[in-house]
């Protein structure tokens, strides 16, 4: 699989383009899976809302299906959606599409980034709390969608991997600041050892953000960290070695709790 970490603008055209260029890169080295970071499609470092929206079936998420069809490459991207005559916010949203260019999920991201003096929730709307985890087929391998600061929340991942998850894809805009890289690090690495899953971390370059996408493995170990400069990289993920740690650690067996979606307000 191909990680993707760009630094998008808010330049809806230009950002095509960049996502082409990934696509290009990814078919050359015949990776299978392509992740593109949170806010692929328009990013601003001041804030995304519904200027920066687009539909999913607007100019974005179109090139990226167009791209999967031609190269074969799946591609897992950070996109934003338009909202609606109930509500004005945008949705932030993660696609899934497949390598035949079918729209094949989209994940609503449910914890908005109310924390560290910021207020995702005043530009955008979560999504339902209760919504079908997206998790994607690819190569063998099972891969579950989270977004950002849905990291920091462990039930999340946990959720994800009960519906079948093996590796937890994460796109982010992860914030920069006072130990916020090593909060990313860290969170990404624990969600890998407490799942007995790999983690793939991909998080946007570029101003007010720290970049530093990383692979875990499901032992924990950190097969691959970039730094915070945009930069395309490929790994390779071996579907017997995911589910040989769940056999010599069977921890997800020996649980006796289950996650539930909580009743709580909405973030407004």
């Amino acid at each position: 699989m191909t990680l993707a970490q760009v630094a998008a603008s808010a330049d809806a055209a230009a950002n095509v383009v960049v996502a082409r260029d990934a696509f290009a890169q990814a078919e050359r080295v015949h990776a299978d899976l392509l992740v593109l970071p949170e806010y692929a499609s328009a990013f601003d470092a001041q804030g995304v809302g519904a200027e920066h929206a687009q539909p999913l079936d607007g100019p974005y998420v179109t090139a990226l299906r167009e791209r999967a069809a031609a190269t074969g490459v799946a591609v897992l991207a950070g996109v934003t959606v338009p909202g609606d005559e109930t509500d004005a916010r945008a949705t932030n949203v993660v696609v899934a599409v497949d390598g035949t260019g079918a729209l094949v999920g989209a994940y609503r991201k449910v914890h908005l980034y109310d924390a560290f003096g910021s207020r995702e929730s005043d530009r955008l709307r979560p999504g339902p709390a209760d919504a079908p985890p997206l998790v994607l087929d690819v190569a063998g391998v099972r891969f579950g969608v989270l977004t950002c600061y849905d990291l920091r929340f462990p039930e999340s991942a946990r959720r994800v991997v009960d519906a079948g998850a093996e590796v937890l894809v994460v796109p982010a805009a992860w914030a920069d600041g006072a130990l916020k890289a090593m909060h990313w690090r860290t969170l990404a690495t624990a969600r890998a050892i407490e799942n007995t899953a790999a983690v793939v971390a991909v998080g946007m370059a570029g101003k007010g953000v720290v970049g530093r996408s990383l692979v875990v493995g499901p032992d924990g170990v950190v097969a691959l960290e970039m730094d915070d400069a945009p930069a395309i990289r490929t790994v390779d993920l071996d579907p017997a070695e995911l589910r040989g740690v769940r056999e010599r650690n069977p921890s997800l067996a020996n649980r006796r709790y289950a996650v539930v979606p909580a009743e709580v307000p909405e973030q407004a």
